[in-house]
């Protein structure tokens, strides 16, 4: 899969949390990778001082890392992350 380094490409990856069990949100922080999970209120905090490039590979990574019902994702979405989870 091709990743594309622009606002689209980030809105559709907030766009697969927003239909996830889990909460993104962008805040001031200094975590070590960048962001924060916290797995047990399901919430997903991102650096909100990163680059665009920077924002983008940090959702790439969280939604490798977690695992959630897709039950409720759209047919686009659905695609996007099996598409995440199938790439080695």
């Amino acid at each position: 899969m091709e990743i594309k380094y622009s606002k689209r490409y980030l809105h559709k990856l907030e766009d697969v949390f927003s239909e996830s069990d889990y909460i993104l949100r962008y805040e001031k922080g200094n975590f070590k990778p960048g962001y924060c999970i916290i797995r047990d209120s399901k919430v997903v905090v991102v650096n909100k001082f990163y680059s665009l490039e920077g924002k983008i590979n940090c959702l790439l990574e969280i939604l490798k890392d977690i695992n959630f019902s897709t039950e409720k994702l759209s047919p686009s979405n659905l695609k996007l992350y099996k598409e995440l989870h199938t790439e080695n």
